[in-house]
């Protein structure tokens, strides 16, 4: 129920919980997982941590930093890395120690380098996000395709997608021996991805990428920790959407539609109800700047977003 202010209790920051996922490996959910309102984690050794993402706000992010001490005993941060580039999981990286290693990917690195969205927020979501007390903060160490750090006798393996998918700069952190994944933004539970800075074609090729390396527990970019039978069944939710997506594109393309027209028309079937839905729009213009050779208009992009809505974005940041 959104309350007279606007907002969601249920996705106030009060709501996040740190849950044990596996020994020693925990989970940051933030619910309800829309727009700048991320999953993190953290992976416990005997010689410090490795934190997996921060959040979208200082405030958000000085709880998520607060309830791993707690768990954690005060245990060193003595590693960090960020899926990708996008604020709601990076904007957070000053609160970490001055002294933790921030790992990132070299394409990932140089989009926060550029993002002019830390220093304010376009007026495409309500209520405007408000940072607070961020600066940007880049990553100290860079990979193209991956590398292995080791957290006491875990071992964690950040690797990227081969290609371009939610963003050109993915990665994920994958503990093999404990078949734990998080995966960042490469899966949305529940929710409407997003592949408008990647590739919808590369999005559909890393969830079969994901899905290869059996995940016993999957912790999302957004939405609830995923077990069992759910992993597969989110990760074949993904798969109709994305070709959903490419066969609104090749439709829209053929018939010479903007992609503003092509989402109006558009029927989003099963998909009509997840929250976020008007990522249809920033979707297919990815698809249409793919067939194109170009690259996204993002200014163009969130005005057709917001006009497909009929107004601004909602968020709960």
């Amino acid at each position: 129920m959104i309350n007279s202010t606007g907002r969601d209790p249920a996705a106030a920051p009060d709501a996040a919980r740190l849950h044990e996922v596996a020994p020693g490996a925990y989970a940051w959910v933030q619910p309800d997982g829309t727009w700048w309102i991320n999953n993190a984690g953290v992976v416990a050794g005997d010689d410090g941590l490795l934190v997996i993402d921060t959040c979208a706000t200082a405030a958000r992010s000085e709880r998520f930093l607060d309830a791993v001490r707690v768990a954690t005993g005060g245990a060193p941060i003595r590693l960090a890395v960020n899926t990708h580039q996008h604020g709601d999981h990076t904007y957070g990286n000053s609160l970490l120690p001055a002294s933790t290693v921030l790992i990132g990917h070299e394409r990932m690195r140089e989009g926060l380098r550029t993002d002019p969205v830390i220093d304010g927020c376009p007026p495409f979501w309500q209520p405007v996000p408000d940072w607070g007390p961020v600066r940007r903060r880049l990553p100290d160490v860079t990979t193209a395709a991956g590398l292995t750090v080791h957290v006491g006798d875990r071992r964690v393996e950040l690797l990227h997608p081969g290609g371009p998918a939610h963003t050109t700069g993915d990665l994920i952190a994958w503990l093999p021996g404990q078949r734990l994944l998080y995966s960042g933004d490469l899966v949305f539970a529940g929710l409407t991805p997003l592949v408008f800075m990647g590739s919808v074609r590369g999005a559909l090729a890393a969830v079969d990428w994901l899905a290869g390396l059996g995940p016993a527990t999957v912790v999302p970019g957004h939405g609830p920790v995923l077990t069992g039978p759910d992993i597969e069944r989110v990760f074949d939710e993904h798969r109709r959407y994305y070709r959903l997506v490419l066969a609104i594109a090749e439709d829209g393309i053929a018939r010479n539609l903007t992609p503003l027209a092509a989402a109006a028309e558009a029927d989003l079937a099963e998909f009509a109800g997840w929250a976020d839905a008007e990522r249809i729009v920033l979707n297919l213009h990815r698809a249409y700047a793919d067939h194109a050779g170009s690259d996204v208009d993002l200014m163009m992009a969130f005005t057709d977003a917001t006009a497909w809505l009929g107004g601004p974005m909602h968020t709960s940041v």
